[in-house]
């Protein structure tokens, strides 16, 4: 990919009613961001008119075009993805504004998919009122894996030099257990050493596994899973000459900090690992969908009803969303050998 060229980068608005539509609008209002990119907002006129004047956001402009074909550069671009008059209830959760969100991303991920776009940056959704017939997921990386016909993505939450992958993602803590096998972690890790190398530019990325059980299982006192699946699946990643450890009890070793020492951390499931990165970065952290054909970032918050209608959303983590999604884009353009 030429330097010089712009980024086309789809942005899907989430749920109307959250604070989506507020951080994008902060995100967008600095013009500098068209030095990298050139935004796709999937959402409508109408909304932005009124985001934009409850903001008193006057440096946001952007030009209303009809497709991605018609895009302007250097400005940016909304596509009006419905025509009716979308009823705006800041702070509370509608099923219009649950359809509202999932027209905005099928929108943005039918362009993506047709080759149209360079990626998708997307807001938060409420996973519960934007169910439908199209959507029958917990959250956007589970429908975008389906939709993208990934074999298998993982969910890895960025900021910085910090990582933190997850094993399993939306379901019932009572059923990790039985969903972690040998075979899901060693498809997970090699998942994760793929995209530090090409997605982060890591040459011999450092994974630290953390365990299932308290004090990782005690060599089985507190549980067998660390003995029987996860040491196993680390020592077969080393046999095949990556630099995998583990497995850590992940209070100490977020307490200790020595998520510093390593590339990337591999927690068990969703609160092993997002509580302690959202802890250490939640206003600059990132979602990002490793795995994927395509490239998907997120901030890491969710629709904050609580504070949509107080116009005081930090949009720190959002714009990061666009910046790494933009670098990932650019450093998948560059020569890669897959892992093995």
């Amino acid at each position: 990919m030429d330097n010089k060229y712009k980024i086309k980068l789809g942005i899907s608005i989430g749920d109307t009613n959250g604070i989506g539509p507020e951080v994008i609008v902060k995100t967008l209002s600095d013009n500098r961001i068209l030095n990298y990119c050139t935004p796709v907002i999937y959402g409508t006129s109408a909304l932005f008119n009124k985001v934009r004047k409850a903001l008193s956001a006057d440096h946001f402009n952007y030009q209303q075009v009809d497709s991605v074909q018609a895009l302007v550069p250097r400005k940016v671009n909304l596509i009006n993805c419905w025509d009716h008059e979308l009823e705006i209830a800041p702070g509370t959760p509608t099923a219009e504004s649950g359809k509202a969100s999932l027209d905005s991303l099928l929108a943005a991920s039918r362009d993506l998919k047709a080759g149209l776009l360079d990626g998708l940056v997307t807001a938060p959704i409420n996973k519960d009122n934007i169910q439908a017939e199209d959507f029958k997921f917990p959250g956007h990386t589970e429908f975008l894996t389906s939709y993208f016909d990934a074999p298998e993505s993982l969910m890895l939450l960025v900021s910085g030099d910090l990582r933190v992958a997850t094993v399993t993602g939306h379901m019932p803590l009572q059923e990790v257990p039985g969903k972690i096998t040998e075979q899901l972690l060693i498809r997970k890790l090699t998942i994760l050493l793929e995209s530090l190398r090409t997605d982060f530019g890591i040459l011999k990325p450092r994974v630290a596994v953390m365990g299932l059980n308290p004090h990782a299982g005690e060599q089985g006192l507190l549980g067998k899973e660390e003995v029987e699946i996860i040491r196993p699946a680390i020592m077969q990643m080393k046999e095949r000459g990556h630099l995998v450890f583990g497995p850590y009890p992940a209070d100490g070793f977020f307490g200790m900090q020595q998520y510093r020492q390593v590339d990337a951390v591999l927690a068990m499931y969703h609160d092993q690992g997002l509580i302690p990165f959202k802890t250490l970065a939640f206003e600059s952290g990132v979602n990002y969908t490793a795995g994927l054909p395509i490239v998907r970032t997120s901030p890491d918050h969710g629709t904050a009803y609580d504070i949509a209608t107080k116009h005081i959303a930090n949009e720190t983590s959002f714009r990061e969303a666009l910046f790494l999604a933009c670098d990932i884009i650019r450093k998948r353009h560059m020569e890669a050998k897959p892992i093995v």
